[in-house]
């Protein structure tokens, strides 16, 4: 009887190990790489997308379909551990480069720490939505055709500030520096993004500053002053400038918006000739009083915060050196002068 215990015991003990040895087994191989590192190349890395949301027993899945890791079992294991140690945070939201030379624990960990891909865009001040599109689809985010199209599908229902019939987003997509997550990047997410950033700084602007202006004629005075302002200085006295003539009924005009109408833009060497300015279309303001129908281009903080209650000043005109810098003439007299003695230095540097 003693000895058959004693058997029993040994084949216990001896069936533990074996059941141990084979759970170790499975589990070096389980969280072991798919590939090993002298196997992978750069074509072996996947972009794996995680929507919000997303259970972590789908993350497995996809992860295994994606060939990056060998046993979704072994993932819900990992995954239980790291919350039964009450590690913080989670599995986060994004996309992300993995690849199948990497082990278990350390994609789960690159996922739970949140090591997105990101990619970075700067969208200048003073740009309009056609040098938008072409940034993006130089990119790779996607078509210029695309991206316009966008811009006319206006998102009040996530932007209810938007003003009322716009045609386009022209001047409420703020110009900055974003980062975005890799991946499947639309047009429509590019948008939002700029939007949220306008929403974030400039509207607060326009809601704490007491103004006469309308949001949608605030923020195309502010796009004016932008692609007329080129020095700094200058700023607050272009909107002075544009609020007087505004309010005296005088045109503005500003050679930007006549640009923006005919869709060109001059240069020292090819300024705008006499036919273009006098050429009628709703954004000419030499011939239209008032405001352009919408913004010209994207304002930054500077132009909008210069805009939205201008001083007062004693000039009714600027003319541009073309070098940045403007002359400023309180009559027509003095601006004609000013104009004259500018294209004459523009001619004898050409010759």
């Amino acid at each position: 009887m003693r000895a058959s215990k004693r058997l029993f015991f040994f084949v216990l003990i001896a069936l533990s190990a074996l059941i141990a040895g084979q759970s170790w087994a499975w589990w070096s191989w389980a969280k072991s790489p798919v590939l090993a590192a002298e196997e992978a190349d750069e074509d072996s890395f996947v972009v794996v997308d995680i929507p919000e949301g997303t259970a972590s027993n789908q993350i497995g899945q996809d992860l295994e379909t994606n060939g990056l890791i060998r046993s979704t079992t072994a993932w819900k294991l990992l995954s239980r551990w790291k919350s039964f140690r009450g590690e913080e945070g989670g599995f986060q939201a994004g996309s992300y480069v993995i690849s199948p030379a990497q082990s278990l624990s350390e994609i789960a960990e690159t996922i739970w720490q949140g090591d997105v891909v990101q990619t970075s865009f700067t969208i200048p001040e003073g740009w309009n939505r056609e040098k938008m599109a072409a940034r993006f689809e130089d990119q790779g985010f996607t078509t210029a055709e695309e991206f316009l199209a966008a811009t006319e599908r206006i998102p009040y229902e996530r932007y209810p500030w938007l003003p009322e019939d716009i045609p386009h987003l022209e001047g409420f997509l703020y110009p900055d520096t974003y980062q975005m997550d890799t991946g499947a990047v639309t047009a429509d997410d590019l948008i939002d993004v700029m939007l949220r950033r306008f929403e974030e700084v400039a509207l607060p602007i326009y809601d704490n500053t007491p103004s006469e202006y309308s949001l949608l004629d605030w923020v195309t005075l502010s796009s004016i002053v932008e692609k007329e302002a080129v020095v700094p200085d200058e700023r607050d006295q272009i909107a002075s400038v544009f609020a007087r003539r505004l309010e005296e009924g005088i045109t503005l005009g500003s050679d930007p918006t006549v640009e923006y109408g005919l869709g060109i833009e001059q240069t020292p060497e090819n300024p705008l000739t006499y036919a273009q300015v006098e050429t009628p279309n709703p954004y000419n303001t030499y011939i239209n009083a008032g405001l352009t129908p919408t913004p010209i281009a994207s304002p930054g903080v500077a132009s909008l915060e210069a805009s939205i209650d201008p001083g007062p000043t004693e000039f009714l005109y600027f003319v541009a050196r073309y070098d940045g810098t403007h002359v400023f003439s309180r009559t027509l007299a003095e601006h004609e002068s000013a104009q004259g003695r500018i294209r004459d230095r523009v001619d004898a540097e050409s010759n």
